[in-house]
């Protein structure tokens, strides 16, 4: 009798497994990412896996930022989980963008951005970050008038 139990119990890490949609395998070193069209202020995006507008589902974008570009006040509508790849991000919290306030991460560094937390940041110096989240993504500024930096759709 116990052996039919446990035989019982094996078998359903199996069957959850075979539930789950197999996926390929898939990388990316930061010089082989394809970017996409940089927007005005130089910064450049791309969805590296994933559909970043349906609920539940996870995706993964880069996000390059050169020297000297900042980007305005604004927040998501998931928390983003990023990993700074090359250079150093700059990132502050708050509704005014006061750049001698945001914190450095150097390439190496990981952190997470909750969703809803105003935030501005920028760089120095060239600047790659990879980033996760869960769909559905926004980005909304708190001054709507300004430029949105790559990535961001139409209307964000």
């Amino acid at each position: 009798m116990h052996l039919r139990a446990f035989t019982t119990l094996a078998m359903i890490p199996t069957a959850a497994a075979a539930a789950i949609p197999q996926q390929a395998p898939a990388g990316w070193s930061p010089a082989a990412i394809e970017w996409g069209e940089a927007a005005p202020d130089g910064t450049r995006y791309t969805l590296l896996e994933g559909v970043r507008d349906r609920a539940g589902v996870p995706f993964s974008y880069a996000f390059f930022i050169p020297a000297g570009s900042w980007d305005a006040p604004h927040f998501h509508s998931a928390t983003a989980r990023i990993f700074v790849v090359r250079g150093v991000l700059r990132i502050g919290y708050g509704a005014s963008a006061d750049r001698d306030a945001a914190q450095a991460y150097p390439a190496g560094s990981y952190l997470v951005v909750p969703a809803g937390a105003v935030h501005y940041d920028g760089a120095a110096e060239d600047t790659t970050i990879i980033g996760t989240a869960i769909g559905p993504w926004s980005t909304t500024y708190l001054d709507a008038t300004g430029p949105a930096s790559a990535g961001t759709p139409e209307g964000e």
